[in-house]
């Protein structure tokens, strides 16, 4: 993503008003803007602190990330597992797994959370967990096939969590408007707008985050 959707002085004052970064998190932060490509993928402090906290209440004993990228948002996430908690999460990009490692074990989390490297949609059939928390981050043509890999390893009363869904506001654009990518992720809100096996509610927190809760199978 290229932008914030709400201004830059909104932004800055709910990031004043929410808890700051811890000591990791901000040196990751720091350290993915200057030497890793596309620092903008980086969920960065206010969203991490949104998911943080989603985890924090949900508590879950297992979650599945898909799109680790530098690892704060995995960080985030794994803040909120019960004490016999695990965290699984998928990257493609097997030249950012040494980093990734360096500030898991950093913040602690080096037991709490597996790195899987590969494409998403090979390793997803092959967890054998049930998962209480998901969040997709990854590539958004993909994210429709995500969601109905994951959903029958989701207990009934968990959430799948999606970023991006706003996609720089270009979902709002009249379709033949919309880039590839933008059309991929207003297919996968659509999709979970008809899907009666769970309820959701869109979130404009920096490019949009989708909070599904399972409540059928």
């Amino acid at each position: 993503m290229t932008k914030v959707l709400i201004s830059q002085a909104i932004n800055n004052y709910a990031e004043e008003y929410t808890t700051p970064e811890d000591e990791v998190l901000a040196k990751l932060n720091r350290e993915t803007n200057l030497k890793v490509e596309l620092p903008i993928m980086l969920s960065g402090h206010l969203q991490g602190a949104v998911l943080q906290m989603i985890s924090q209440m949900v508590n879950p004993r297992r979650i599945l990330e898909i799109g680790t990228y530098t690892a704060y948002s995995a960080i985030c996430l794994a803040k909120g597992l019960t004490d016999d908690g695990h965290l699984h999460t998928i990257d493609v990009n097997e030249e950012l797994y040494d980093m990734c490692n360096r500030y898991i074990c950093e913040a602690g989390l080096d037991k709490k959370i597996t790195q899987h490297i590969g494409k998403a949609q090979e390793i997803i059939p092959a967890l054998e967990d049930e998962f209480d928390l998901v969040f997709i981050d990854a590539d958004k043509v993909n994210y429709g096939l995500y969601y109905d890999q994951v959903f029958d390893k989701v207990r009934v009363g968990g959430f799948i969590l999606a970023d991006n869904v706003l996609y720089d506001g270009e979902v709002t654009l009249e379709e033949d408007k919309m880039g590839r990518n933008a059309k991929a992720i207003h297919a996968f809100n659509n999709k979970l707008k008809e899907d009666k096996r769970v309820e959701q509610v869109l979130l404009p927190v920096r490019d949009g985050i989708m909070i599904a809760r399972k409540i059928s199978e």
